[in-house]
């Protein structure tokens, strides 16, 4: 027998409504507002909770998608519908079409119950109408012709904005373009990385901890340091995170940070280092001899920064408050290695945070590279002659990562030593980009960037 449809399925729906409804002005991002609802929620049996989690975020990552199978059904335009009843027939017809434990006639009337229970009960009508209707005809919705319009396939079928697309296939190609969109639709567990100088009996031993609470752990196969781990919502309740054991950081940006061949006795600068994983992994590279100074824009990000760092007990990293579009002139030829993780689109990561596709634009991309240059004018010359700046982001968009580490190149004395993109759908890892650059000897001279005064 299926589980009940009751009071709680009715409270776990109006749940969801009310986080799309945040969601919808725009005032929130899913990740962080999902997870405060989990935690006010915290009392709800686990598959209630995990039936929350999957429908919010369910409903957000396929927006596209199903409002265009609203408006094939609906006599009303998705965009003309109030926002509650926007949001309510969202969410249901995700359940219709992706959440085959649901019965579609419990989803129909749960949807009329919430519409009433909102004051909506004048509109029973047509939702009733348009979701049976939407049931009735699920095997047969049509996707736009991808011979005549593949851009617009590519959107609606795997929910990406229009835009996005057309840059990926302008960059990629359609094929890659493809893999690149299927990748970014799968499920993305969180990584975390254990100590590289934890000894592997006592890794062994916390991973079978784990694994014993239900947890299912994954060895990520790019690093031996990294596992994925799934069956959990509490990272801070697995066995060794109070002791700092391990840190939630994704394989991608331990490569990035190993790749900067950080040494013992090392002076590591980062400069936009929350939540501090980069740091943390630096300072193990760099040992008692070597030092990082971690920084960041905001107290509340410096915040995150020292909360990690003080429970992975790290003694050789020091905290501060910098915006990195400023210089400061005591670091000026003094780092070994500068890491710089610099803000970007972040739509690497849109398997973890889902909505960030939206809020992106072409005009804020722009911006964003603008912001990009102003941190490297302020902080090139912190790296030392023969030193090295680590460029990185969380990105698969070229003009922030490969059209960015050229114009370093060509404007400031530094050689392109390595870079690596990591793409989903290709790679064990999220959209991530990292370049290594090498300070020249003799590149010692500050360059006069074009309409400089």
């Amino acid at each position: 027998m299926q589980r009940g449809y009751g009071k709680m399925a009715e409270n776990t729906r109006e749940i969801v409504l009310d986080t799309l409804l945040v969601l919808e002005r725009g005032e929130e991002f899913s990740h962080r507002l999902i997870k405060a609802v989990l935690d006010k929620y915290n009392y709800l049996e686990e598959r209630d909770k995990a039936f929350i989690k999957r429908l919010t975020e369910g409903t957000i990552e396929r927006q596209i998608e199903l409002d265009h199978y609203l408006n094939q059904c609906s006599s009303v335009p998705v965009r003309k519908m109030k926002p509650l009843i926007r949001c309510l027939m969202r969410m249901s017809v995700y359940q219709l079409l992706y959440m085959d434990n649901v019965p579609d006639s419990a989803v129909c009337n749960e949807a009329c119950k919430l519409a009433q229970k909102r004051k909506f009960g004048n509109l029973k009508g047509f939702i009733n109408g348009v979701l049976r209707n939407l049931a009735r005809q699920k095997e047969s919705l049509s996707l736009p012709d991808r011979k005549t319009y593949p851009q617009e396939y590519l959107s609606v079928k795997y929910s990406m904005p229009l835009w996005l697309v057309e840059r990926w296939m302008e960059s990629y190609g359609e094929e890659r373009a493809q893999k690149l969109l299927e990748g970014l639709l799968e499920i993305h567990p969180v990584s975390l990385r254990f100590r590289t100088d934890l000894p592997e009996t006592e890794r062994g031993t916390l991973i079978d901890a784990m694994e014993q609470s239900g947890v299912k752990l994954c060895k990520s196969s790019l690093s031996p340091y990294v596992y994925t781990v799934e069956n959990t919502e509490n990272i801070s309740g697995l066995p060794g995170f109070a002791q700092g054991k391990f840190v939630v950081q994704d394989v991608s940006s331990v490569l990035a940070v190993e790749a900067a061949g950080i040494r013992a006795g090392d002076f590591v600068v980062d400069l936009c280092a929350a939540p501090g994983g980069k740091s943390i992994l630096a300072a193990e590279r760099a040992g008692d001899a070597g030092k990082v100074l971690s920084r960041d824009v905001s107290e509340g990000k410096v915040s995150l920064i020292r909360d990690n760092i003080d429970r992975m007990g790290m003694r050789n990293i020091e905290v501060s408050v910098f915006d990195a579009t400023g210089t400061d002139q005591t670091l000026v030829g003094k780092a070994d290695v500068v890491l710089a993780d610099l803000p970007c689109s972040g739509l690497g990561v849109m398997g973890k945070k889902r909505d960030i596709k939206y809020h992106m634009s072409p005009k804020k991309i722009a911006n964003i590279v603008g912001l990009q240059r102003e941190i490297i004018e302020s902080s090139w010359q912190y790296v030392k002659p023969g030193g090295v700046l680590l460029y990185s982001t969380c990105t698969i968009n070229p003009e922030e990562n490969e059209e960015a580490v050229r114009w370093i190149v060509e404007h400031f004395p530094f050689e392109m030593e390595e870079e690596r993109q990591f793409m989903p759908g290709e790679d064990e890892a999220d959209g991530f980009y990292y370049a290594r650059l090498r300070r020249r000897e003799n590149g010692c001279e500050i360059p006069v960037l074009e309409g400089a005064d």
